[in-house]
């Protein structure tokens, strides 16, 4: 009798981790009674006493940390991978492999090997990065100096370059992405390409991973770095705008600190291709504070012109993610990476679950959007969405 896809996977994991071969495993779909719980992220560390196997459980709004020897971490991923968790990710040394089960005890296996660079060890002594310090890509951008370590006018970018290998890791184990065939990045309005070169470093061989950007000078230097660090043709970048680019098919539409309406056009493109998952990091929201008209109550606050800003970063950002809601995804709105090393610092993620679309939603926005006087907006007019609240007879129904 052959062995199970279960059995294969578990001896897969425990050979690496008694080799020493682990980069990491991530877990999802998890099953039981904790709603808040996402994910379980698992990866080798080194601790002043000694070689350690870190679980992070990753809950909605909390992330909780075990260090375990190697034996008790082997016990207790046994004893969830295909129960406590139906979905799992192994990247070693030399594999990769994703087990997928039914809660039938139908499984299927997955097993592609390939180099998968390991991730560094340390947690007391060397903090363990998803980036490693010494890729040469780094090096090229400017972000490391010629001995591996970042740039003290870096630190605070490597540490949102490290922050975003992270998120994306974890995102894409949520999304509902393609499991025969590479997945298409596209990066839009990518700049000096520092996210865009972290991304194609955390998804390997899984992804080709497209930069746009506007400015013909940072196209030629990323396409130069990408090719010089052996990225190509894994990796590249076109010139053009955000507007102007029509991406075709896409899986992942990431577009970071795209200006004002901008993020509107990278969303209004990820939304057409119906990409399973969209990462954006909106950036001077200014299209709608000339429209906001705040209840009475708001006015003597809104007098000062900070709090007007900031009311109307958080007016855009919500309606964004009430139209992608809109769309048929499911959003995620929080703080990207403390700012302390950027003051843009707002993720809004969609994640695809619902492909016909979701228009009960409408009503909700065009609440939202009378409440504070909103009669147009770039998203909602790229998505044919009207703003008005519909009127009966001629009346507001009021």
């Amino acid at each position: 009798m052959s062995e199970s896809p279960l059995a294969r996977f578990i001896a897969l994991l425990d050979s690496a981790v008694t080799a020493g071969r682990l980069s990491k495993l991530t877990l999802s779909r998890p099953q039981g009674g904790d709603p808040t719980l996402k994910n379980l992220f698992v990866r080798p560390v080194v601790l002043a006493a000694g070689r350690r196997i870190a679980f992070v459980w990753r809950h909605q709004t909390q992330d909780i940390t075990k260090n375990l020897e190697a034996p008790e971490a082997l016990a207790q991923l046994k004893a969830l991978i295909g129960t406590g968790f139906l979905s799992a990710n192994l990247f070693t040394t030399d594999l990769s492999a994703q087990l997928s089960c039914e809660p039938d005890g139908r499984a299927k296996l997955k097993v592609m090997e390939q180099a998968t660079a390991a991730l560094p060890e340390g947690h007391d002594r060397e903090k363990a990065h998803l980036i490693p310090t010494n890729a040469p890509w780094l090096q090229a951008l400017g972000i490391t100096n010629a001995q591996g370590k970042p740039r003290a006018e870096m630190t605070g970018k490597f540490r949102q370059i490290e922050k975003f290998a992270e998120l994306i890791t974890h995102l894409v184990t949520e999304a509902p992405l393609p499991k025969d065939r590479p997945w298409t990045v596209v990066d839009m309005g990518c700049g000096k390409g520092y996210l865009t070169f972290a991304t194609a470093q955390v998804l390997g061989k899984r992804a080709r991973v497209t930069g746009i950007e506007l400015r013909p000078h940072l196209v030629e230097s990323c396409t130069t770095v990408a090719r010089k660090t052996g990225f190509a043709p894994g990796l590249e970048f076109k010139a053009g705008s955000i507007a102007d680019s029509t991406p075709g098919e896409v899986d992942i539409l990431i577009a970071l600190h795209a200006c004002d309406t901008a993020t509107d056009d990278a969303l209004a493109a990820g939304i057409a291709a119906k990409a399973p998952l969209i990462i954006v990091a909106p950036c001077c929201q200014k299209e709608l504070r000339g429209q906001l008209k705040a209840p009475p109550v708001l006015s003597p606050a809104l007098r000062h012109g900070i709090f007007q800003e900031r009311q109307s970063e958080f007016v855009t950002d919500a309606l964004r993610a009430l139209l992608l809601e809109r769309a048929g995804y499911r959003t995620k709105v929080f703080e990207f990476i403390s700012t302390e090393h950027t003051a843009k610092n707002l993720m809004l993620v969609g994640i695809l679950t619902r492909p016909e679309g979701n228009p009960e939603v409408t009503a909700k926005i065009q609440a939202f959007a009378a409440f504070y006087g909103i009669t147009e907006q770039t998203l909602a007019d790229e998505l044919g969405v009207e703003l008005a609240l519909p009127t009966t007879h001629g009346l507001d129904p009021a």
